[in-house]
């Protein structure tokens, strides 16, 4: 007997607004509904680089207008978090020239205009969204992990929709329409991976790319991934593909899937 299929979609992407300006604010509130994608509104530039700090963020806008000292503290965050997609904000004025040549130089990834942008603005920034691309580029499991059954696949992509935050067994069970003890027999079955050891397994992944940031140490990498603790973080990495925390910002998902596979899919005993 099976559980009654409910919804449960993974985290709404996180987009966070840096600007001074009420209109900005509206136009952006505007176009990023509850719905659809939480938005955390900052004033400063400190307070964005702590927002990077204290959760996962999927993409930044940057207010351009009358760009000031602060503003480009904002921008350069860019360089130190280029796992995240950064957009400039723009009248495009002419004045504003030499903005937009530093945003390029910033590799900001497009320039949002007032007026012009304002009914795509949503599309164009989550499709690259951190969780977005992360997803896409992980929503076919590795043949290493021999995840071959619809459910299996089915369960695989649930969990990398995640973007490396913490899902439960429950949740991702009632997602799928099964019972937590189907999904978590019928998962690792003919020689497949643990459930538990695989959504690690894609946590890790999501925490390598995020410690290639600059901007980014092990205890930030923890704590933007919801693990307990930074030494969480080690003895799940220990664990899971056999390395130290300090060595996820060279390895690839292909390196940490095959230190996976290598022992390290199911749990002993």
């Amino acid at each position: 007997m099976t559980a009654s299929p409910v919804r449960s979609a993974a985290p709404l992407p996180l987009v966070v607004l840096y600007t001074t300006r009420e209109r900005a604010r509206v136009l952006v509130r505007a176009a990023f509904p509850r719905r659809r994608a939480r938005l955390m509104l900052t004033r400063t530039a400190e307070e964005l680089e702590q927002t990077f700090r204290g959760v996962l963020v999927d993409a930044a806008i940057v207010d351009l207008s009358a760009a000031q000292d602060d503003t480009w503290r904002a921008a350069g965050l860019a360089r130190e978090f280029p796992s995240v997609p950064f957009y400039g904000l723009t009248t495009l004025r002419p004045a504003e020239a030499p903005a937009l040549a530093q945003c390029a130089a910033l590799e900001f990834a497009d320039v949002l205009v007032e007026s012009v942008d304002d009914g795509i603005q949503r599309d164009l920034v989550l499709r690259q969204a951190f969780s977005t691309r992360f997803a896409g580029a992980l929503s076919e499991p590795p043949d290493s992990l021999a995840l071959e059954t619809p459910l299996q696949r089915s369960a695989w992509r649930s969990i990398v929709g995640w973007g490396g935050r913490p899902v439960r067994t429950q949740l991702l069970a009632d997602s799928l329409g099964v019972t937590r003890e189907h999904l978590s027999r019928t998962f690792a079955a003919d020689g497949a991976p643990n459930l538990k050891r695989v959504i690690d397994l894609v946590r890790l992944i999501a925490a390598a790319e995020l410690a290639k940031n600059p901007g980014y140490d092990v205890r930030d990498v923890a704590e933007v991934l919801d693990f307990a603790s930074s030494s969480h973080l080690s003895s799940t990495a220990q664990r899971i593909v056999g390395t130290k925390p300090a060595s996820l910002a060279r390895l690839r998902a292909v390196d940490l899937v095959e230190r996976f596979t290598k022992g390290h899919g199911r749990s002993r005993g």
